[in-house]
């Protein structure tokens, strides 16, 4: 009789690791997901190219090979926990195909229009993680309406952008304080001589 007065204090404690998970929201990996995204995007430098495969070692014989847990494999999962350890070591993922895709449309629309308007200094960073037509003047007459449309599409693909971030990773409710990691990242990463908009409205020249 004595040893089942402990099963409520154990189902007690392991009920407490499953609901006890640390939801929140990750900066530092954050900031660094976005430092990887937007460099990729406005960097005009070829990608580095791939290393070549790993040759096999010599002497590996017909030995079973060890490997590690599958992947996906979550160990707590076995104790009912959930992905607790997970958790505790949260990390920012992008490798989602909408995110994928969002990235290779926002590259290739800023090597196409938007970096000129940027060297030109029509264009600027926003304080909230768009791009705005700082200076239309500066546009070429017959450059306005592809800038302005493709502003428009940038800036709808960048909203996208920051709601799909914070949904992939499980928490919608991150979506702003992805948005405002993002909106520093991009003016962070803004090149010599580009406009960028200070959090009071006013524009500055890095």
């Amino acid at each position: 009789m004595q040893r089942w007065l402990g099963l409520p204090a154990v189902a007690a404690l392991m009920l407490s690791a499953c609901v006890t998970i640390n939801v929140y929201f990750p900066a530092a990996e954050a900031r660094e997901a976005a430092r990887e995204f937007v460099e990729k995007v406005i960097d005009a430098a070829p990608p580095a190219p791939a290393p070549p495969p790993a040759e096999p070692k010599p002497g590996g014989g017909g030995g079973m090979a060890l490997r590690g847990p599958a992947p996906g494999f979550d160990p707590w999962l076995l104790l009912g926990i959930g992905s607790a350890q997970a958790q505790a070591t949260p990390d920012i993922t992008l490798k989602t195909p909408a995110i994928q895709a969002l990235q290779a449309r926002m590259q290739q629309r800023f090597d196409g229009v938007l970096r000129a308007g940027f060297d030109d200094g029509a264009l600027g960073f926003t304080h909230d993680g768009l791009i705005s037509v700082r200076d239309p003047a500066r546009l070429a007459l017959k450059d306005r309406v592809a800038v302005n449309a493709a502003v428009a599409d940038d800036n709808r693909d960048r909203k996208a952008l920051y709601r799909e971030i914070a949904v992939a990773n499980g928490h919608p409710e991150w979506e702003p304080q992805i948005r405002e990691v993002f909106a520093r990242q991009w003016i962070a990463s803004a090149r010599p001589g580009w406009w960028y908009q200070a959090a009071d409205g006013s524009w500055k020249q890095k």
